[in-house]
């Protein structure tokens, strides 16, 4: 998944609480005022030198724990990691900021940015769907918590994305076991699309192959009926071209009556 808008929309968030105009990329290795460690740091975020920034505003935190830029520094820090696709720590770094600051201003960024971790991490369809799932979760808590801020409503526009990668895993494997000639397991999973992802790219598929396996098992109503629907709610689809055309080439009773199924799907 692509992320330039992600980091556009981070690094305006890091930018807005900077200090002025930054300095040296020194590692801070000697007891040094605020905000030059911060600026430091900074400096090296702004240069994606993600590592030592990273190390940079820890300095901050060890050096000076009670100023407010040590706040800031441990999300920052967090941020760091985010940007350099160190997930793991980024996640562990914005578990300690909310703990201990859960009523910071800056909280919900730090709940998005979390929620990014995961959403960064989905792979492709063939591969296990838990990031999936643990990104839609961040996603939702972000939306729950925050309704009214910018971060949740991207937050949305990634859950309808992760609900989209979601049905296409239960696609992969209903495939499979159509391929197999499963068709009862098939069925199980290509209703779960239709239920639990109706919104989703993978529906007009999914009757269309609920179709395929009722004729493969004899159930011809069954067939008609998920065809019907089908051509109601997909009617300019291919896939409701392909399960018209299943149909009317033979493989229901009575089809030597002539627009039998056409009269039935109007």
């Amino acid at each position: 998944m692509k992320r330039r808008t992600n980091r556009l929309t981070v690094i305006i968030f890091a930018a807005a609480i900077a200090l002025g105009a930054c300095r040296s990329q020194e590692e801070p290795q000697v007891e040094r005022p605020v905000d030059d460690l911060y600026n430091i740091a900074v400096n090296s975020l702004m240069t994606e030198n993600y590592a030592a920034a990273a190390r940079q505003f820890d300095e901050v935190e060890r050096q000076h724990p009670y100023s407010v830029w040590a706040t800031r520094s441990q999300l920052m820090a967090a941020y760091a990691f985010y940007m350099d696709s160190k997930y793991d720590e980024a996640i562990s770094a914005l578990d300690r900021f909310i703990q201990l600051n859960p009523a910071n201003r800056d909280v919900a960024y730090a709940y998005y940015l979390k929620a990014l971790c995961y959403y960064e991490q989905i792979s492709d369809v063939q591969r296990d769907a838990r990031m999936t799932e643990l990104a839609l979760a961040s996603l939702t808590e972000v939306v729950n918590r925050f309704p009214n801020s910018v971060f949740a409503r991207d937050a949305r526009l990634k859950i309808e994305l992760a609900h989209d990668h979601l049905a296409g895993k239960e696609m992969e494997v209903a495939r499979f076991y159509q391929r197999q000639r499963q068709f009862l397991g098939a069925i199980n999973r290509y209703r779960i699309v239709i239920d639990r992802y109706q919104t989703t790219s993978h529906v007009p598929e999914a009757l269309h192959r609920l179709v395929e396996c009722y004729l493969a098992l004899g159930l011809v109503d069954e067939a008609r009926r998920t065809a019907s629907v089908l051509g109601h709610n997909y009617p300019g689809s291919d896939w409701y071209e392909d399960s018209f055309s299943l149909i009317e080439t033979g493989r229901l009773p009575n089809r030597d009556q002539p627009g039998f199924i056409r009269r039935l799907f109007n």
